[in-house]
C-alpha cells in the first residue's frame, strides 16, 4: 500500500507534464490570417459590417481578417464554403437573417444545416427594413404606392438581394397582408439592387435601411415606410407601416458572426470577447448608427436559440406565403 500510494505521484507528475508539453507545443490562435466569408457582394450591408468587424478584430488579435465575398445562391456557396473548411477558428461566416430562411427554400439543395453544421459567436448588428422607391415610381406616400401598384397588377416591381433573402421574405408578406401583386427581380446582392433602383430599371424594394440609407438622405430614393415600432431616428419624417396604414407588418435583419461546428472552445470564446468588445465600443456604435444599424451582441447558446427560432418560423412563414425560389 505504501509503495503503490508513492507511485501515484510521479505517475501524477508525468500525466501534467505531458499535458503541459502538449498545451505548450499548441500554437495560440490566431497565428495566421483568418478568413471571414460572405455572402453577399461587396458594398452591401453584410458587407459592410463584415468589414468593420474584421478591422476591430484584426486590431484586438494581432492578425488580419481578411474578408472574402463570395456571393451566389442566397449565401448558400459561402455557407458550404465555410462548413467544408478545418473547424479550427480560420475559416469564419458572417451571416444575415437570410441564413435562417434557407432551410425553407433549399431544404433539399444544400449542404448543411443552418444551426446543427455552425457554431453561434454573436450576432453583431441589426437593421430594419425600408420599403424605398426609386425615379420610375413617382409617389411620396405608402398610399400613393398601394394605389400605383393596384392600378396595375403584377407590372410594378420590386428588387431584392436574392431569391429567399429576408428582401424577398419581407416584400411577398406585405403584398400579402395588402393583396397586392408584384414582379420580383431577384440580384446578387443588395449594392446591386440599389443601383438598378436609383437607375430606374426597378420600381421599389424592401430594403434594409443600412443597404439604403446613404441613398435615402441624399434624395436619389425616396423612403415611404419604416418596418419598426417606432420611427428612426434617422429618418424622422418617415412613419412605421403600422403608422402609414398597414397594420401587423414587421420585418428586420441582423448580422452576425459564425464559425464552422466543432471549432475549438478556446477559440470561440476569444471570437466572444472581440465581438463583444466590438459592438460594445462607442465608436462602432455610432458607425453603425450612421449606416443606418444598430449593435447587437446576443452570443453563445442565446443566438444559437435565436437561430433555431427563425428556422422554424421562417418554415411556417413560407408555407404560409406559398413562397418558392426562381
Amino acid at each position: 500500500m505504501k509503495i503503490g500510494g508513492n507511485l501515484r505521484w510521479p505517475i501524477a507528475a508525468a500525466g501534467m507534464a505531458a499535458a503541459m508539453a502538449a498545451h505548450a507545443q499548441a500554437p495560440a490562435w490566431p497565428a495566421k490570417p483568418v478568413r471571414v466569408l460572405v455572402g453577399f457582394s461587396a458594398g452591401g450591408p453584410t458587407d459592410v459590417v463584415a468589414r468593420a468587424f474584421a478591422d476591430h478584430a484584426s486590431r484586438a488579435l494581432g492578425q488580419p481578417f481578411v474578408v472574402d465575398n463570395k456571393p451566389g445562391a442566397n449565401t448558400i456557396l459561402a455557407a458550404e464554403a465555410a462548413v467544408a473548411a478545418p473547424a479550427d477558428g480560420y475559416t469564419l461566416l458572417l451571416g444575415a437573417t437570410n441564413h435562417t430562411m434557407i432551410p425553407a427554400l433549399y431544404s433539399q439543395r444544400v449542404k448543411f444545416d443552418a444551426v446543427r453544421s455552425f457554431a453561434p459567436v454573436c450576432s453583431l448588428a441589426a437593421s430594419p427594413t425600408v420599403l424605398v422607391v426609386g425615379p420610375s415610381m413617382q409617389v411620396k406616400s405608402l398610399d400613393a404606392f398601394l394605389q400605383a401598384v393596384k392600378a396595375e397588377p403584377g407590372k410594378r416591381t420590386y428588387a431584392t438581394p436574392g431569391s429567399g433573402s429576408s428582401g424577398h421574405f419581407a416584400s411577398a408578406q406585405f403584398t400579402r397582408l395588402t393583396a397586392t401583386s408584384m414582379n420580383h427581380i431577384p440580384y446578387k446582392g443588395a449594392a446591386q439592387a440599389i443601383t438598378d433602383l436609383m437607375g430606374g430599371q426597378v420600381d421599389s424594394s424592401f430594403a434594409t435601411l443600412g443597404s439604403a440609407l446613404p441613398q435615402i438622405q441624399s434624395g436619389k430614393l425616396t423612403a415611404l415606410a419604416v418596418a419598426a415600432p417606432q420611427r428612426s431616428a434617422l429618418l424622422p419624417n418617415v412613419p412605421t407601416f403600422e403608422e402609414a396604414g398597414v397594420k401587423g407588418y414587421a420585418a428586420d435583419a441582423w448580422y452576425g458572426l459564425l464559425a464552422p461546428a466543432g471549432t475549438p472552445p478556446a477559440v470561440l470564446a476569444a471570437l466572444r470577447r472581440v465581438a463583444t468588445e466590438f459592438a460594445q465600443a462607442p465608436a462602432t456604435r455610432e458607425k453603425l448608427r450612421s449606416l443606418g444599424m444598430e449593435a447587437q451582441n446576443t452570443c453563445a447558446e442565446a443566438f444559437g436559440a435565436q437561430l433555431a427560432r427563425e428556422v422554424r418560423l421562417y418554415g411556417e412563414l413560407a408555407r404560409a406565403l406559398d413562397l418558392k425560389t426562381e
